[in-house]
């Protein structure tokens, strides 16, 4: 079964006689609902919220609609921090989730009253020199080892620099008391980009048993559960997807099972989504601007890494729709490249898409998330504009396209 694009060939090349290829298009309809569903899938958990992982999207209007659908933010840096607080969000509606934190930013956190999840144990010293401790606060967890699901490794937590490890957050609990804070929460990201309804409800075992032993040890009354990120999306065509309402009553099991009998029946469960929430609901539009006959076939477009580098750092699959011909046979084998001056340049590889002619759109797939944010200015080349394809069917420019005078914009050439 093919990916189904959200606009159309007739749709771009309106849309391009005002902002040219390429851009991010983002479709609101679908953003809402996906964020309904979400909500729904937790709908058993009276304290639930997601917070947007603002990383994966950092634009107002998107972090707008997401506000309007009850979601709250999670800011990793002292910027998305700031965008949280100019978008509206206030105090318990932010996470602040961060490594090697500098103290500005831990600092600009305690003045929007976030919610302020510690990632290692020495952070606490270094922020009681900062800021005071507010009255809840978090700590976020790496068990070490490797993370399992159904006897396949999903990821290597022993391998990532997030966390503390159970002795450690024991006494980063009893420091925290020591220091006031009298409700607590507890968080781990063990895996990424998980397919399949088992990830969620294991994390979620793994972290209820131990916010009972981290009760059962310090008295700390635990407020919350997050579960951060990690629940992917349906890059290919033949994979499946995510049934998130699956997932939903999955974690719901292990939460009566383990949190019902220990008497922690009020623990809120947060989630921290990012590429759940946005990343099937934008695409990367790009112009062919040629075709190149040589050891292989080379179509080559307007866009490039710069745009979006998941396939060049990652090798990661995003599908390809040629706008105008979903239904045509794929019969030419080809690569799909920018024009970065880097052979990793490649939205796609040897990939069979219907007979490519010069002046086609191509839809790349699921870049509503750790798009357009990872982007760069390599080789000069300027990021493109975002947009919003609004319910009604209207368009609207959420950031304009780069020019060479912002490129130029923090070079002194006056001085030479």
């Amino acid at each position: 079964m093919p990916k189904i694009p959200f606009v159309t060939k007739q749709q771009i090349e309106e849309i391009a006689k005002t902002y040219p290829t390429p851009f991010h298009i983002y479709d609101e309809k679908g953003i809402r609902e996906n964020a309904r569903l979400l909500k729904k899938a937790f709908s058993w958990n009276k304290g639930f919220k997601e917070y947007f992982a603002v990383k994966a999207t950092p634009n107002p209007y998107i972090l707008k609609i997401l506000k309007e659908e009850g979601a709250g933010v999670d800011c990793s840096s002292l910027t998305e921090l700031m965008m949280a607080d100019r978008c509206g969000f206030k105090g318990g509606e932010i996470m602040f989730s961060s490594n090697v934190t500098p103290k500005e930013d831990f600092k600009l956190a305690s003045d929007l009253n976030a919610i302020i999840n510690f990632d290692d144990i020495t952070h606490i010293d270094f922020y009681k020199e900062i800021a005071p401790f507010h009255e809840t606060m978090c700590c976020r967890y790496n068990p070490g080892g490797d993370f399992t699901l159904n006897n396949e490794i999903m990821d290597t937590p022993k391998e990532a620099k997030y966390g503390m490890t159970k002795p450690q957050i024991i006494e980063a609990y009893r420091k925290l008391k020591g220091y006031g804070v009298k409700h607590f929460g507890l968080h781990a990201f063990l895996a990424s980009n998980t397919v399949g309804t088992g990830y969620y409800p294991k994390l979620a075992r793994i972290l209820f048993e131990l916010a009972v032993e981290l009760k059962n040890l310090t008295g700390a009354h635990i407020a919350f559960i997050n579960l951060s990120g990690g629940v992917g999306i349906q890059y290919r065509p033949d994979m499946p997807g995510n049934d998130i309402l699956a997932i939903g009553e999955g974690v719901k099991q292990a939460y009566e099972e383990v949190l019902v009998p220990a008497g922690m029946d009020d623990v809120a469960i947060f989630t921290e989504l990012g590429r759940f929430m946005l990343a099937p609901y934008g695409a990367l539009i790009t112009k062919v601007l040629h075709k190149k006959h040589i050891w292989k076939e080379y179509v080559g477009v307007d866009a490039c890494a710069a745009n979006l580098m998941r396939p060049a750092i990652y090798k990661a699959y995003h599908h390809i729709t040629v706008l105008g011909k979903e239904n045509a046979p794929l019969t030419y084998k080809c690569d799909v490249t920018g024009g970065l001056c880097e052979n990793s340049d490649k939205f796609a590889v040897d990939r069979m898409l219907p007979e490519v002619d010069i002046g086609d759109y191509l839809n790349i797939h699921d870049a509503g998330a750790h798009g357009y944010s990872m982007g760069y200015n390599y080789n000069g080349k300027l990021r493109s504009a975002e947009l919003l394809l609004r319910e009604d069917g209207s368009v609207k420019l959420i950031r304009r396209a780069e020019t060479p005078e912002d490129y130029f914009a923090t070079l002194d050439f006056k001085n030479l």
